[in-house]
């Protein structure tokens, strides 16, 4: 049985730590408000844009067509955090990746986050570039600047196709992984409500011309979005980790404490009965 200095040494430890797991908690907490106004913010923006570029395409404009090298490999933007004690949310969207790699062993994977460079770099798929700032704050500049390369490397046969890897935010309890086709785009995704009838509108200078202009910017409105949605699951992942933790560390505490009081009972008792044993034998 651990001596009472034993017993009290550790609850001062689990105190300690519950310190630290509350204010992670409340940082997380407060990331978490700010990045989930972020995207949903975003989405009906993102739901618009893809609405518009329907409407277009109905109206006869059709998206460039690009020969896709067979012998290129494909490019993965894969998507994790710069720190852990997020739960799962890390080893998710990397058993995501490995997933998509196990299909195509040759890709290139750009990692956005330290823990998915990390993780890439030991299964031998070094990131080209480092990208983890992105994790950290999400910012529409260097997600265009990083679209435009990529769409440049697809456009002149160096890749074949790119596809985002990152965590799709349902809710503050529900994260789900998920591998999205961002080049070639075969696609557009399912329409919006634009709010009235297609027919109604007035494109100019021309459809084609129209789309032609609005295309790029739909795709790097893509990696934008699902930045933002990353870093939304990061915090909330993160949030619930923590409460999981305090949860389970104030439970911890409540049993160390009964033990401890328990002990030191016993302890009074035996020296009582010491005592008094000691006086019936005088």
């Amino acid at each position: 049985m651990p001596t009472l200095r034993e017993i009290k040494s550790r609850i001062g430890s689990v105190r300690s730590t519950l310190k630290i797991t509350s204010a992670m908690k409340l940082v997380s907490s407060s990331k978490l408000r700010r990045a989930q106004l972020a995207i949903e913010a975003m989405r009906p923006y993102q739901r618009q844009m893809d609405g518009i570029l329907e409407t277009l395409l109905s109206a006869g404009a059709r998206l460039p067509e690009v020969h896709v090298a067979d012998d290129a490999p494909l490019a993965i933007v894969a998507m994790s955090s710069n720190a852990s004690l997020c739960g799962g949310f890390n080893s998710g969207v990397i058993a995501k990746v490995k997933d998509v790699l196990a299909d195509n062993p040759g890709a290139v994977v750009y990692s956005i986050g330290r823990k998915m460079a990390d993780a890439m770099r030991k299964a031998g798929y070094p990131s080209p570039e480092n990208l983890n700032a992105l994790a950290e704050k999400p910012a529409y500049g260097p997600a265009a600047e990083l679209v435009g390369r990529l769409a440049e490397d697809f456009e002149e046969g160096r890749i074949s196709g790119v596809v985002l890897v990152y965590s799709h935010f349902v809710s503050a309890a529900k994260q789900v992984p998920v591998a999205e086709q961002l080049l070639p785009a075969t696609e557009i995704s399912p329409r919006a409500s634009l709010g009235r009838d297609d027919n109604d509108f007035i494109v100019e200078p021309s459809a084609p011309e129209m789309l032609e202009a609005l295309f790029p910017k739909s795709l790097k409105l893509k990696l934008y979005t699902a930045l933002l949605d990353s870093a939304a699951s990061e915090h909330a992942a993160r949030t619930v980790a923590m409460q999981t933790a305090t949860d389970n560390g104030e439970n911890l505490l409540a049993e160390l404490t009964l033990i401890y009081n328990k002990t030191r009972q016993q302890k009074i008792t035996t020296e009582i009965l010491d005592l008094a044993g000691g006086k019936i034998e005088e």
